[in-house]
């Protein structure tokens, strides 16, 4: 592109369940940007989204029953690929077609955590869009988390500056399962919470760890040591759940996925100093909702942030009844007792500043912070991870082996 910056970016989405209406409603908080378009499976879902486009006043967004029809849009500037992990790929293949035939003028391109399922579908991801000489963004929102952003820059600017670099970052995800039977399915999501949580604890992780203005790739991973377990939902009560809940396609007595999962990362810096990042991510968590947790240690200092450890609260007495929701926290596993309130989670989780970069940098011709071949690095660690797991030992990087490599539970990929 030669004509930008851009004054407004137009965007269209691709697909438009949970995450997709999370990453819109973000959206109401950055400017210089309008939704024009949206293509999912089910035309009642692309009905219901155009209208929460419209109730949101982010523009006149219109329902297009194929993916080319969006691509070929002229209205449409960039994707946002908000699909299921297993349908990526194709929705990557199809943009880079269009784009080279001359029939989309699209020329960005950002794509939901994790970028792929495997090594070898990432790579393939980044090779497309670089081909097809797209601007390309990775969407991990905890690296645009509000804490994260406001802490990383404090710990670096007084203390790092001063004490020495830090050297240990921790991360934990957990809630109490997904929302969608593809989640729980090894072959369409990729794997289980290693795959799904993961990928958001080790990059923010990396990030909180990275000098500011520095590359990511300034840190080098030098080996990873994974655990991964089936602690709840492969007992036999929680498994018929799965089953009544999702329906056969979620076999949790034969073909579960996993629902634990640690790492541990040792990384260098540029001068050698050595690194360490632990993470846990969990689907067996039951408290409030989901919980996140961040640690950055260094010689004289560490920060710590818990989003539950919220300002404010609400307590409801036994008398207070009603349905069930999340109009709380995210993953609300109550309705009653002393509730923790995230009263903006789209900004808290980072969904608002991760959307107002991507939007400033595709439109202005920049190169966004998260690319492409950040979600690739991601891939490799996870399936480094996975592959620890699988042998009981600790994998050293580089790892060719890894490029083929897939996880145990989702080996009949297609």
């Amino acid at each position: 592109m030669t004509n930008l910056p851009k004054d407004r970016l137009r965007v269209g989405f691709v697909g438009t369940g949970f995450i997709a209406q999370f990453h819109l409603k973000s959206m109401v908080g950055v400017r210089n940007i309008d939704v024009v378009g949206v293509y999912s499976r089910k035309p009642e879902n692309r009905a219901h989204f155009s209208a929460m486009v419209s109730e949101l006043g982010l523009g006149s967004c219109k329902s297009h029953d194929s993916l080319e029809s969006l691509l070929r849009d002229e209205n449409v500037d960039a994707i946002w690929i908000l699909s299921p992990n297993y349908t990526r790929l194709d929705v990557m293949r199809t943009l880079h077609a269009e784009v080279t035939a001359g029939r989309s003028k699209v020329f960005a391109v950002a794509c939901e955590k994790p970028l792929a399922r495997t090594v070898a579908e990432a790579r393939e991801m980044l090779r497309l869009a670089t081909d097809a000489k797209l601007n390309h963004g990775y969407l991990e929102n905890q690296v645009f988390s509000t804490p994260v952003l406001r802490g990383k820059e404090i710990v670096w600017r007084r203390a790092a500056s001063t004490t020495g670099r830090p050297y240990l970052a921790r991360a934990a995800e957990e809630h109490s399962g997904p929302h969608e039977a593809w989640f729980w399915q090894g072959d369409k999501q990729g794997g289980g919470v290693l795959s799904d949580m993961m990928c958001h604890s080790v990059e923010v992780a990396r990030h909180l760890l990275t000098e500011p203005g520095a590359a990511r790739k300034s840190l080098r991973v030098k080996s990873v040591n994974g655990t991964v377990a089936n602690l709840k939902w492969t007992r036999p009560h929680y498994a018929d759940q799965l089953k009544q809940r999702y329906g056969g396609g979620v076999d949790y007595r034969n073909h579960p996925s996993e629902d634990f999962a640690r790492a541990t990362v040792s990384l260098e810096d540029e001068q050698g100093n050595d690194l360490m990042i632990e993470a846990t991510t969990s689907w067996a968590y039951v408290g409030a909702g989901l919980r996140i947790q961040l640690e950055l240690l260094g010689p004289e200092y560490a920060m710590e942030f818990n989003s539950l450890n919220t300002g404010l609260k609400i307590f409801m007495s036994r008398a207070v009844t009603g349905s069930e929701g999340e109009d709380l926290v995210e993953k609300q596993n109550a309705e009653q007792g002393l509730m923790p309130v995230l009263e903006d989670e789209a900004g808290v989780y980072g969904y608002t500043d991760e959307n107002r970069h991507m939007t400033e940098c595709f439109r202005k011709g920049e190169t966004p912070l998260e690319t492409f071949e950040d979600g690739l690095a991601v891939v490799e660690i996870m399936m480094g991870l996975y592959r620890s797991a699988e042998i009981g030992e600790t994998v050293h990087f580089p790892a060719p082996e890894l490029e083929n490599y897939v996880p145990v539970v989702a080996r009949h990929i297609s």
